[in-house]
């Protein structure tokens, strides 16, 4: 299957791995402060952006693993670093999981585990409207769970790209990605991952909180964790250079520790 992709910088490899309804250019900010000393790649999932769906349109968090694993032999890279943001803060993992060997280092940004069962529903409710009543429905509760009421206010056409995003997918598509997002269960296996492990949320994200990430943090026997101050969802959009100094100092805390 293709799978667009943008590669830029030299060194080690780094893949980054969008979330729900985002793609490969969400990434561009954050490469802009690595690719000196990384190669830094992003791509598009299946069905967003540049990437195509399967012909049966269904697929789960196994396949966006496998897709992962085409594009690295693609790319005839050997081991390689992982960062994921919220759905992809999920296939890192389901990925170092099932190929540990390619693996270097994994950072999980605005992910979720351990959820109650009420948290899990909200997202479930979500999904449900959205295939009842049509994305504008859930529109304003989307954007106001991944992004802070200033960076909102101040960042009107960053916002209005970020839904052009998603109006301009399949609405099924949407919803199957929020759907393997909502539903997977890495409580069951994260503990398996034993490569080093950088977990960063934001403080007020409501849907990948404090909480639920310590708890990530403390059944894995070699992560740590980061909470960013003040910021919902969107880590990544709303302060990418600090997450990007995040993500190097780990690599060189890392790198150190050898």
């Amino acid at each position: 299957m293709f799978i667009s992709h943008d590669v830029s910088g030299r060194g080690d490899p780094i893949i980054f791995i969008h979330g729900v309804g985002s793609r490969k250019s969400s990434w561009n900010p954050i490469k802009e402060k690595l690719n000196n000393q990384y190669r830094c790649v992003s791509y598009d999932l299946r069905g967003h952006g540049e990437s195509p769906l399967p012909k049966d349109n269904i697929f789960f968090l196994n396949d966006l693993v496998d897709d992962l694993e085409q594009l690295r032999l693609q790319l005839d890279l050997n081991k390689i670093h992982l960062v994921g943001h919220s759905l992809g803060g999920q296939i890192g993992p389901a990925y170092a999981k099932k190929y540990p060997e390619n693996v270097l280092t994994l950072t999980m940004l605005s992910t979720a585990a351990f959820r109650t069962d009420s948290e899990k529903q909200k997202i479930y409710d979500l999904i449900h409207i959205m295939k009842t009543k049509g994305l504008d429905e859930v529109l304003p509760t989307l954007i106001s769970r991944w992004y802070t009421d200033n960076f909102e206010k101040e960042n009107p056409q960053f916002v209005a790209n970020r839904i052009k995003m998603i109006q301009e997918m399949e609405l099924e598509t949407f919803c199957q990605v929020f759907w393997i997002y909502a539903d997977c269960m890495m409580e069951n296996w994260i503990h398996e991952i034993k490569i080093p492990t950088l977990v960063m949320t934001g403080e007020n994200d409501l849907s990948c909180n404090p909480r639920i990430n310590k708890m990530i943090v403390e059944a894995m026997p070699n992560a740590r964790l980061e909470i960013l101050q003040d910021l919902r969802h969107s880590i990544t959009g709303e302060k990418p250079d600090l997450v990007a100094i995040k993500i190097r100092n780990f690599y060189e805390e890392v790198e150190n520790a050898k």
